[in-house]
Order: C-alpha cells, then sequence, then structure tokens
C-alpha cells in the first residue's frame, strides 16, 4: 500500500475550491446563505464556514448539499485542476449579475433585463469584431 503524505495547502485550497462552488450553485439559484442553511440543517455561521473553506465539508454533508442544489457532487470538485484563484474575474461577474438580477422585483424589469442580455449575446455570436 502507497503511504500519501498530506498537504496542508492543497487540502485548504480543496476546502476553498469546494466552498467557493457552494457559493457560486447557491447564488446562481438565488438563494440566501440563510435559506441554505435551513435546507441543510446548520446555522448560518457554518454555512457560512463551509463557504469561506474555514470547514471541512464532510461527504455525508456534501450530498446533501449537492440534493438542495440540485447537482452532482462532482459539481463542486469542476475546475479544480486549473483553478490558482478559486473563482476568476468573469465568474465573479456572473455571479453579481445573478445576484443583483434576483434582487430585481419588478418582473418586467427583469424580462428587459433578460431580453438585453439576449440580444447582445445574439449580436456578439453573429459578429465577432462587435465583441
Amino acid at each position: 500500500m502507497t503511504s500519501v503524505k498530506k498537504n496542508p495547502t492543497t487540502t485548504h485550497r480543496i476546502e476553498n475550491h469546494v466552498g467557493q462552488k457552494i457559493r457560486e450553485r447557491r447564488t446562481m439559484l438565488g438563494l440566501t446563505q440563510q435559506q441554505l442553511a435551513d435546507l441543510i440543517g446548520v446555522t448560518y455561521q457554518q454555512a457560512h464556514k463551509y463557504e469561506r473553506g474555514i470547514n471541512r465539508v464532510s461527504a455525508g454533508r456534501l450530498f446533501e448539499i449537492s440534493q438542495v442544489l440540485g447537482v452532482e457532487v462532482s459539481f463542486f470538485y469542476e475546475g479544480l485542476d486549473n483553478n490558482h484563484d478559486a473563482v476568476n474575474e468573469r465568474q465573479r461577474m456572473c455571479l453579481d449579475l445573478a445576484r443583483n438580477f434576483t434582487n430585481i422585483r419588478n418582473e418586467k424589469h427583469q424580462d428587459a433585463l433578460s431580453m438585453l442580455c439576449r440580444v447582445l449575446s445574439e449580436q456578439s455570436l453573429s459578429d465577432p469584431e462587435a465583441a
């Protein structure tokens, strides 16, 4: 049997990555940390510590979180190999956009913003020079 040396830096990086993926998915679904905490039966503080990589998420708890957030457990490990600073700037922008969108209470404004994004996306796809 081969022994594997535990590397605290790698372990901490993985915990941070998993926590950030939890936060990313929670935000995309428009859930608050308190709502996530309630759904998985932990305190707000514990959910916060999971997302910040302060506390390690057990395998059972990660499975439960995956069920609540509607993703496979593997989702939390995606991008780990090439992720050194965890969430890049584009991902931050997407998270901010999702968070801000869910805070818009006026359905007409949400529809208008959604249409604007769709039009800009179609324009970028049809004319790469315009981007």
